[in-house]
């Protein structure tokens, strides 16, 4: 299933290949700032641009070295002759593993976008072709008042338009490099050549440094991830309380001959819901180690290191599959609007208990306190012994409103009398 749906493209920013490419993207355009700086022969630079990185001559002098930036330096500089002296001068790791990540966060930052920005489209297509399909508002899972499900839609794209600004200001946050040597002092590699660096590689500067890039920039980026899937959990736990067998008011896509259960032939069960349910935990889990990371020893210590390698990459190839999938179920999302309609006359007219009360107070004078009990009570009595709450009213001899002008209240269109206002509001 996960070939299904994800997308090569992100895979490719967290490979070894491109991570690896990135690394040698830095040093050479490091180069070319102390080229531009005068100290290295503007000569060299041609040959060092065809300098290379042979991934399995590298893991052959990791074995050695145990230290990953020696041993891509050392394989990059077997590919070059004299000129290899300039690679990684006056840079420390840091310089060379942050600047690489930042590029490659942005890169997953513009995939990720792709695929909010396509999942919000879908669901605003849904939003709009719903707009006037009723059902009921449940509140605490028990109905409540009537909605339209284009207005629990829009509610839905209200809110990824919300995450579109949080992901566009995380990106902006992590697009910056950091050329400022071992401590961040600048004292082997001057402020210049870290401008010029990082305008070359179209960062942005980060203005003072330690060894690292902070991490409290990495934590933004993880915890907007996580924010946003915590809203697709919302969504997709909401397909999957709609599914349930006694309400079938949505129903994720089955497809022919798929299979819902090894034992139970008839069983259509919301599994994609139920997935991006499971990733988006997982994806919350990384927003805490992110978080934890920022608190380190002294200019550095590299604790962060380690679980970096899992906490970037990971989220961000899960979001991207989460958007895949969750994309198709809004898309081909089985909507039953009679189902909806079926499910509004479950409680016999309880839902319009709040209509009544508003009337007898507002037009008929009588105080909230004796209004509500005449309410509550006959909506207690039809919970427990059944009838139509418009029945129970009329028969009750406390009540001042006519039949006429109960039947008259009980119109499920009052409640959707404000829908086409709001959609306007949000400029649909």
């Amino acid at each position: 299933m996960i070939e299904r749906y994800s997308r090569p493209e992100m895979k490719h920013v967290w490979s070894d290949e491109n991570k690896f490419a990135k690394w040698l993207e830095v040093e050479i355009a490091a180069c070319e700032a102390w080229a531009e700086l005068g100290v290295i022969p503007q000569e060299d630079i041609p040959k060092l641009k065809k300098a290379t990185c042979d991934l399995d001559r590298m893991n052959e002098i990791l074995k050695i070295t145990h230290h990953d930036v020696t041993a891509f330096t050392k394989s990059v500089s077997e590919s070059l002759g004299e000129e290899s002296r300039w690679i990684h001068f006056g840079l420390t790791s840091s310089d060379v593993i942050d600047t690489a990540t930042s590029m490659q966060l942005i890169e997953a930052s513009n995939l990720l976008q792709t695929g909010l920005d396509g999942l919000t489209a879908v669901i605003r297509e849904k939003a709009k072709q719903h707009k006037g399909t009723i059902m009921m508002g449940r509140t605490h899972g028990v109905h409540a008042e009537p909605i339209t499900f284009g207005l629990k839609m829009a509610l839905w794209h209200e809110e990824l338009q919300r995450h579109r600004d949080r992901l566009a200001e995380a990106k902006r946050i992590i697009s910056v490099g950091k050329i400022s040597g071992a401590v961040g002092s600048h004292a082997t590699v001057p402020l210049e050549a870290e401008e010029i660096t990082c305008k070359n590689l179209g960062l942005e500067i980060a203005k003072v440094s330690s060894q690292i890039i902070q991490r409290d920039r990495h934590a933004q980026f993880v915890t907007t991830l996580a924010l946003i899937a915590s809203s697709l959990e919302k969504f997709a736990t909401e397909i999957r309380a709609l599914q349930r067998t006694e309400v079938l008011e949505a129903e994720e896509p089955f497809e022919e001959g798929q299979t819902g259960s090894s034992a139970m032939p008839h069983k259509r069960n919301p599994e994609l819901c139920e997935r991006v349910c499971g990733l988006a935990r997982l994806i919350r889990g990384h927003a805490l180690t992110s978080m934890e990371n920022i608190a380190l020893w002294h200019e550095r210590d590299i604790s962060h290191s380690s679980n970096e390698r899992i906490i970037l990459p990971d989220p961000c190839l899960a979001l991207d599959y989460v958007f895949s999938i969750f994309t198709y179920v809004m898309r081909d999302l089985n909507v039953y609007p009679e189902n909806m309609r079926r499910n509004l006359e479950v409680t016999r007219g309880l839902t319009f208990s709040q209509r009544i009360l508003t009337i007898l107070i507002e037009e008929k004078g009588m105080s909230r306190q004796d209004a509500y009990k005449i309410v509550q009570r006959n909506a207690m009595k039809c919970w427990k012994e059944g009838g139509q709450f418009i029945d129970l009213l009329s028969d009750d001899p406390d009540m001042i409103l006519s039949r006429q002008e109960l039947e008259a209240t009980f119109d499920y269109n009052f409640y959707l009398k404000n829908i086409d206002a709001i959609f306007q509001r949000l400029d649909f």
